[in-house]
């Protein structure tokens, strides 16, 4: 598991490789990957938008943007936590992600962003660990 704290707010993510989904010999690999994001810090937030940069083991960077995650912007009061689980395929059999989230303070609408930490999708079909 990995883990981030950024401004009282914690950010665990649990990679998982799904064989039944990928492809090998089509050069389609795909990750699971659950978030967890707890709030230890005083103010209720909410989550905006997401951004992510995954990139394989050849290079090839893909950037993604959206308003909120799995279709949803949840809001989180001093220690309530939040999980969702979502996915990302590759073209290569391992690679990295990284990411952020931009949150909003419910008490006086002050915006800011929270790291997710790079986490590594190392496929059983690699020998070569990208991490």
């Amino acid at each position: 598991m990995y883990e981030q704290e950024t401004s009282g707010l914690v950010v665990r993510v649990e990679p998982q490789f799904l064989a039944d989904e990928s492809k090998p010999e089509e050069n389609r690999y795909v990750w699971a990957y659950t978030i967890e994001i707890e709030n230890r810090s005083e103010d209720t937030v909410r989550l905006i938008s997401r951004f992510w940069r995954i990139t394989d083991e050849n290079g090839h960077t893909q950037e993604v943007r959206g308003e909120g995650v799995v279709g949803k912007q949840p809001t989180l009061r001093p220690g309530e936590r939040f999980r969702y689980t979502s996915a990302a395929p590759l073209g290569a059999p391992s690679g990295v992600m990284m990411g952020a989230y931009s949150m909003t303070r419910i008490g006086d609408g002050g915006s800011f962003d929270i790291a997710v930490p790079l986490f590594a999708l190392d496929s059983p079909h690699n020998t070569k660990m990208v991490n």
